[in-house]
């Protein structure tokens, strides 16, 4: 069986952030998402593993409803968050995205200064009445972000001068900016290097403390390092869910112990 070598880590809170039950999500008519139920914790690392193309992603997409941006994409069923139906025609969805963050694969900065990356999000949502008020939202993002002490005298600098690692962790700057609730990651280190890596990773478990984070990834190790809670997709079903340790170490379902163990993927 797979071997996480970390310490086992408890799932604090109790409190559920996002259901979904039933959730169905088609291109065309070609389905992507087949029946997936979940409920997600607050305050908790939720991670989602499985193949590449088992759908991880685009049931991820639907927590935030950026798959209203793919026209050829509908999607059934209930997602709700705090208890409200988030495709509800009353729920604005760029606000939904500003209380359900994401930060995606590849670190994305906008082609403006380090400390406009960050100023975007509030000025937009109008969350700062004068410039000072924005000035302490993008200090402490980018403190939250691990980025204040590298970035805090060149916040005139083009974000997209900085580090790879510097960069992504930019976007979750960005991301936290706008007081989300959630933290949605698309595989966020895959384009970083080790240490990069580590450090994203170890800025994640910071934010559990303030967020329920979901994180894609495809490295099971990953998973193991930095969730509490895992779901195994494959074929677009959502297989197994439950605590990162019991998934690891005695998966219920036998497809998800292929999967861990090497025999499919």
């Amino acid at each position: 069986m797979f071997d996480t070598q970390t310490p086992e880590k408890t799932v604090t809170s109790d409190t559920l952030k996002f259901t979904a039950r039933d959730v169905h999500v088609y291109y065309d008519d070609a389905e992507a998402i087949k029946g997936v139920d979940v409920d997600i914790l607050d305050k908790t690392v939720t991670a989602f593993i499985g193949p590449s193309g088992c759908g991880k992603s685009t049931f991820l997409r639907c927590l935030n409803r950026m798959n209203d941006t793919i026209p050829i994409c509908r999607v059934t069923g209930d997602i709700r968050l705090d208890g409200q139906d988030i495709y509800d025609r009353a729920i604005d969805p760029v606000q939904l995205r500003a209380k359900v963050g994401m930060v995606f694969q590849k670190p994305n900065p906008f082609p403006k200064s380090i400390y406009d990356n960050v100023a975007y999000g509030p000025r937009i949502h109008g969350l700062a009445n004068t410039r000072a008020d924005l000035d302490v939202i993008v200090e402490k993002s980018l403190r939250r972000a691990a980025l204040w002490d590298e970035a805090k005298d060149r916040l005139d600098s083009p974000g997209t001068g900085l580090s790879g690692g510097q960069q992504q962790r930019l976007c979750i700057a960005r991301a936290v900016a706008t007081a989300p609730e959630v933290l949605l990651m698309d595989e966020p280190c895959s384009a970083l290097d080790p240490i990069a890596t580590a450090q994203v990773e170890e800025l994640i478990d910071e934010l559990r403390q303030d967020y329920s984070v979901v994180i894609v990834t495809h490295s099971m190790q990953q998973a193991a390092r930095v969730s509490q809670r895992t779901a195994f997709f494959h074929l677009g079903h959502l297989v197994e869910f439950g605590e990162t340790s019991h998934i690891f170490t005695n998966p219920s379902d036998e497809r998800t112990e292929s999967y861990i163990t090497g025999r499919i993927g």
